[in-house]
């Protein structure tokens, strides 16, 4: 059968070869089976990310057979050994990547924790603030205008809290999307297999944009707490000129 792109392997050699490997094949190992582009495909019970990362046993390091044979030396040997070592290197690769996902998936479990608390508490929030300011515009609140200020007031603190809050848990997240940053999932593939499905709406930006002192204006991948800081900017500038245009306009 074929090997590869360069290299078949008739059914007589195939069985030599899976012989001579088989006291090295992963305990995990379930299935081995024709894949596409002529290669291998193999099936794995699946990881936990807790075991150790799959790699080649010491027992493959001390067999003989694997030990490289110059073709000059042995033709059929090279090419028997060659094969050989190359199934073996694709399947713990294979297994590495599937387990490198499975860690990745298992890291997020353990420290996404009350998240999707946090994150409704935030939104429940922001729409208060949006209320609230939304209010200040309207014939009522320019009879209890001081009053009207104070429970924005209010609805900003309680969302610049709560960004804060969910910022606190969002780094912590960022922190394993760096620490798995080859794995083959995605952000939200890896938080979606983690149980967390709605985390595509949450605002997680890079680990070293968190702590931060400082953030351009010109930068929209801004912690929550960066973007609420200026809404609330914006929102009190808006207050403070129609302030003034109202003193004005007293004049």
């Amino acid at each position: 059968m074929p090997l590869g792109h360069t290299v078949t392997l008739t059914a007589s050699e195939m069985d030599t070869i899976f012989a001579r490997l088989q006291p090295h094949f992963p305990s995990y190992l379930r299935k081995v089976e024709p894949g596409p582009y002529s290669g291998l495909r193999f099936t794995f019970a699946p990881f936990t990310g807790r075991e150790e990362a799959p790699s080649r046993p010491q027992s493959f390091w001390d067999d003989p057979h694997p030990t490289y044979v110059p073709q000059s030396q042995n033709p059929v040997e090279h090419r028997l050994r060659r094969c050989a070592g190359q199934i073996l290197e694709d399947l713990y690769d294979e297994a590495r990547e599937q387990w490198r996902n499975a860690a990745y998936v298992a890291d997020l479990k353990d420290i996404v924790r009350d998240t999707p608390d946090r994150w409704r508490a935030y939104e429940r929030e922001a729409k208060a603030l949006e209320s609230a300011y939304a209010y200040l515009r309207t014939p009522e609140a320019a009879k209890e205008w001081p009053a009207a200020l104070s429970r924005l007031v209010d609805a900003q603190d309680r969302t610049r809290t709560a960004a804060a809050a969910f910022d606190e848990r969002a780094e912590e997240i960022a922190r394993v999307h760096e620490k798995h940053l080859y794995a083959d999932l995605g952000h939200v593939a890896a938080l979606t297999q983690a149980g967390h499905p709605d985390a595509v709406n949450w605002p997680i930006v890079s680990a070293d944009a968190y702590g931060s002192s400082y953030y351009s204006s010109f930068s929209t991948h801004v912690p929550l707490a960066e973007q609420v800081r200026r809404l609330i900017e914006q929102q009190d500038n808006h207050i403070t000129k129609v302030g003034h245009l109202m003193g004005a306009a007293a004049v």
